[in-house]
């Protein structure tokens, strides 16, 4: 895979010097010759390993990245994550969003994902909207699921219409899709 380069060696008696075809001539490519020379096309860049949070880890606050996810220790907050796997041992309170999430451990708080996977190890406390669901046999669930063409677009008017759209007072105790009946005046 490597090899020495030849460059700071002097060339022995008899010895032509060529290149080897590991040394390549930079071209900038913003020459000036007319012609765009572009670098030759290496092999697309490798996908970086997902991040992996450890059992001994605890973290309060929210995380959110484009890459991958593995947690093994306990989150207090909100992740979102290409894609969220959550280890046997871990807890996670708060929401979870992903284009895929496979739970093995524990999740206190909505799932959201375009494809979500309860593995036989998995307690979910909450809401799950999905694309796709597999649920194993022995997963502990305990909410409502919904599914959804598109549920990591963020919700507007219909689901979580504030309370003061209802008319009428509301402590925020109740959310209700349908609308409250009003108050009669006297």
């Amino acid at each position: 895979m490597f090899s020495k380069s030849r460059i700071n060696e002097p060339a022995k008696p008899g010895e032509t010097e060529a290149p080897s075809r590991s040394e390549t001539t930079h071209v900038p490519t913003g020459s000036k010759t007319g012609t765009d020379h572009k670098p030759p096309q290496s092999a697309p860049k490798a996908k970086p390993p997902a991040s992996v949070l450890s059992s001994d880890l605890t973290i309060t606050g929210n995380i959110k990245t484009t890459g991958d996810v593995q947690v093994e220790g306990t989150i207090e907050g909100d992740i979102r994550a290409h894609l969220l796997t959550v280890g046997e041992g871990a807890t996670i309170r708060g929401e979870c969003i992903a284009d895929d999430v496979v739970v093995n451990g524990r999740i206190i708080g909505r799932v959201r994902g375009l494809k979500v996977r309860l593995t036989s190890t998995a307690r979910v406390e909450g809401d799950i909207i999905h694309k796709t669901i597999a649920i194993e046999s022995g997963a502990h669930f305990e909410g409502s699921v919904q599914r959804r063409d598109d549920p990591l677009a963020t919700q507007s008017g219909g689901a979580r219409a504030p309370a003061t759209s209802h008319g009428g007072d509301d402590d925020g105790a109740r959310q209700s899709h349908q609308p409250r009946p009003q108050k009669a005046t006297s």
